[in-house]
This record gives structure tokens, C-alpha cells and sequence, in this order.
């Protein structure tokens, strides 16, 4: 019954935490609306375009922060506390919660972004090598092709082809995790994946902020 009530707590407190949105508070801390300005969501890439990149990039750590204390510590309190629990689920089971959080955020009428700092910061605390695999392949995707949403989405497939290269002779429970965990973000960024086929995905620029603030050309986050 003790581990029941732990696995309630440390969920619910999970998807209260990863609910915070960040980077709609630093916006309009700065005077921006994001729903009303650039892709209207409350994730990194659009604090960037529309508020400034040290912004931006202080909101992807506060938003993979979200993800990657659920993850690694909560499971290992819990451990302390109960004595014995499977702490591989609960992480997984807090980790999904933290990520429902951020992309739909009690806080904001359930409307947030698409999660993957949150992914990436869950995904640390659980699996870290995997992550490395991940961001190293992020990067070199996005510096081919400066298309961020394309970046993500390849990430995630690689991080569900390693899950099971590297961990399916230790049981099904965290490969199967990691490819619900890389269908829901492909998933999330359908309307991204649409815009690719027609061409119109905006590719980031480097040199210019203003042309990074195109209005319906952004991808979520």
C-alpha cells in the first residue's frame, strides 16, 4: 500500500512540476505573449525566436531540469522512503508524467509545447548514454540541415534504435518506454512534418534574429 501511495505522489507532483511553464513566465516577464506571437508555444525554440536566445536557452534548462529531476531523483527517494521499489518504472512512470505536464500544462488551459527538453532531461536521468547518442545526432542533423524540428524527430528514432539494441536483452519494459516516448514526439510534430513535405519549414538562422521570428513558420517545442 506504501509503494501505491508513493507511485501517486511522485506522479502527481511529477506532472505539477513538469506543468510549470517556464518559458510562457520569462516572456512575459520580458513583455511577450507567446501564444500570441511567432509558433505560440511556450517551449525553448519559440522563447528564442520571439523574446531573445539567452531566454530561450534559459528556458530549455528549466524545461529539461523539469524532466530530469522527476526522473533521477524522485525514484531514489522513494527507494530511501519504501525500503524496496521497482525504481526503473516509477522513473519511467514520473518521466511521462513530467513531459504531459509541459505539453498540456494545467496551469495554462492544457495548451503547452512539444516536450523534448523535458524528453532529453528525463531521458538523462534514466538512460544518459542514450542521451549523448541523441544530442550528438541532433546536432550533427541540425547543422546539416538548420531545420529543428527535423533534428528532434531523428534524435528520437536513433534513441528508440539504441533503447533496443542496448537494453532489450535486460527485459521489454525500457525499450518499449523509449519508442512510446520517440512516437509521441514524432507525433507532436506532425503539422512540422507536413510543412517539410511542402517546403515551408522555417530553417534557423544563425546571423539573423529578426528572420527567426517569422509569425507561422516556427516550430513548437
Amino acid at each position: 500500500m506504501r509503494s501505491i501511495l508513493v507511485f501517486i505522489i511522485c506522479g502527481a507532483v511529477s506532472y505539477l512540476l513538469g506543468a510549470i511553464p517556464f518559458g510562457y513566465i520569462i516572456a512575459r516577464a520580458k513583455g511577450v505573449d507567446l501564444y500570441k506571437t511567432g509558433s505560440g508555444s511556450i517551449g525553448a525554440t519559440n522563447v528564442l525566436r520571439s523574446v531573445g536566445r539567452k531566454w530561450g536557452y534559459l528556458t530549455f534548462v528549466l524545461d529539461t531540469l523539469k524532466g530530469f529531476v522527476p526522473a533521477f531523483l524522485f525514484p531514489r527517494a522513494a527507494a530511501v522512503f519504501t525500503g524496496e521499489i521497482d525504481t526503473l518504472l516509477l522513473a519511467l512512470i514520473c518521466s511521462a508524467l513530467a513531459v504531459a505536464g509541459h505539453n498540456w500544462p494545467v496551469y495554462l488551459g492544457f495548451k503547452g509545447g512539444k516536450g523534448i527538453a523535458t524528453s532529453a532531461g528525463a531521458l538523462t536521468g534514466i538512460v544518459p548514454m542514450l542521451v549523448v547518442a541523441g544530442l550528438i545526432t541532433w546536432a550533427v542533423v541540425f547543422l546539416a540541415t538548420r531545420y529543428v524540428s527535423l533534428a528532434s524527430m531523428v534524435a528520437a528514432i536513433v534513441l528508440v534504435v539504441a533503447g533496443w539494441l542496448l537494453y532489450y536483452t535486460q527485459g521489454l519494459l525500457l525499450p518499449v518506454a523509449l519508442t512510446i516516448l520517440g512516437s509521441f514526439a514524432i507525433w507532436r510534430h506532425r503539422s512540422n512534418i507536413q510543412r517539410l513535405i511542402n517546403g515551408t519549414e522555417h530553417r534557423f538562422d544563425f546571423r539573423n534574429k529578426k528572420s527567426e521570428q517569422q509569425p507561422g513558420m516556427n516550430e513548437k517545442q
